[in-house]
């Protein structure tokens, strides 16, 4: 497997991996008759993949030429800390380390510029909760929700201390 910068022509996979992603872990959060009816809208992806915001980065994890799952990172609304602000794998892949392999090439891209990195999640996700929990972030109590469907859906927030002297592999 191999995680690389994401280029305009993966656009696509990536949507479709948020798509079925989105599909299958949250149908117990969101009406599944809504998740069921998302569309593949791969044009929201390619003004950032050709032109980056600045500090943002988008990576994908690769097999044979196939897209498995991608990461975005970059400042956060204060521009105080990174961010992940998303990471998503395709379903058929979960569990075979492309999310371990993404997030440690999106602390990687975060270290390299800040020294403490955010992410938020569903409240009601425990799969991906667990995901960052083994991966030492940690819940900081910080509170919001995201509206979608017309749910309001709880989301807590994540630390990580990150290192500037990590490996680079």
């Amino acid at each position: 497997m191999r995680v690389r910068l994401a280029t305009v022509a993966d656009a696509e996979a990536i949507e479709r991996i948020r798509v079925r992603g989105w599909q299958t872990a949250y149908r117990h959060v969101f009406p599944p008759t809504d998740l069921d009816a998302m569309l593949v809208d791969w044009s929201r992806f390619e003004p950032e993949l050709e032109r980056p915001k600045p500090g943002r980065a988008c990576f994908v994890a690769e097999r044979d030429g196939r897209v498995l799952g991608w990461a975005v990172v970059g400042p956060d609304a204060s521009g105080d800390h990174g961010e992940l602000h998303g990471l998503y794998v395709d379903p058929d892949c979960w569990s075979h380390g492309v999310g371990r392999a993404l997030i440690r090439r999106a602390e990687d891209e975060l270290a390299a510029t800040w020294t403490e990195a955010v992410l938020w999640t569903l409240e009601d996700n425990p799969r991906s909760r667990r995901f960052y929990e083994r991966a030492g972030w940690e819940t900081d109590g910080t509170r919001s929700s995201f509206p979608r469907f017309g749910v309001e859906a709880p989301v807590v927030r994540y630390r990580k201390r990150l290192s500037s002297d990590r490996s680079r592999s």
